[in-house]
């Protein structure tokens, strides 16, 4: 009989990234080629990412309370599912990714921030880790140029800076949990798999790899 120890976990891949780099493609792509139950980060019907955009400062706190209040619900269910799953930005990305650049820039209080981060530690205890997270990196020229592509009107006043401090500090946060996560890197700036899907073919076969062997190559 095995113990609770012995019973593995089912597994759960985490795609990180920067707005527009393609998380939500390679989600959905993901989900369909090995059959895993798929979360995707809560945009479209997002209440504050119009103001947020509109005026940084004034939402920036409810909007990264919004958003860590929707990814710690979901991964809430991953962590008591029973199948595998895969999740569209993972719930790290929210205070070392957003909210981090968002105080760096003034655009969120030292009290908001320093509560924030209260919140979110909280939350960690209650949470699983990602079995391996995936992260799509991409120059910050590429990210704006797929943003205008996709042409939401809500992001029309993302500007490039801004996306250049996330980049900066999505890869200084990758190798910072390379000790603690799993990562796998992506350089997707050569890479349209929207369009051309067989492009992510040799990701495909790395994550079977890991999944078979527990090391990323």
């Amino acid at each position: 009989m095995q113990t609770d120890a012995e019973v593995k976990s089912p597994f759960f891949l985490a795609i990180a990234g920067n707005i527009g780099v393609g998380k939500t493609t390679l989600t959905k792509l993901i989900s369909e080629k090995f059959g895993w139950d798929c979360y995707f980060e809560k945009v479209i019907n997002n209440p504050y990412l119009d103001d947020f955009y509109a005026d940084m400062k004034r939402w920036s706190f409810n909007l990264q309370v919004f958003f860590l209040s929707k990814r710690f619900m979901d991964q809430r269910i991953i962590s008591e599912s029973t199948r595998p799953s895969v999740q569209d930005r993972s719930i790290y990305e929210d205070a070392e990714i957003f909210a981090y650049i968002l105080h760096k820039q003034g655009n969120m209080s030292d009290r908001d921030y320093e509560n924030y981060r209260d919140l979110f530690y909280t939350m960690m205890s209650y949470l699983r880790k990602p079995d391996l997270i995936v992260y799509l990196r991409a120059s910050t020229w590429t990210l704006i140029s797929r943003i205008r592509k996709r042409g939401r009107e809500f992001e029309k006043n993302i500007n490039v800076e801004y996306l250049h401090e996330l980049n900066e500090a999505y890869e200084h946060w990758i190798k910072m949990i390379k000790d603690d996560f799993n990562v796998l890197v992506v350089d997707s700036d050569k890479m349209d798999f929207e369009r051309h899907p067989e492009q992510l073919d040799d990701v495909y076969v790395k994550i079977q790899r890991f999944l078979d062997s527990g090391k990323v190559e």
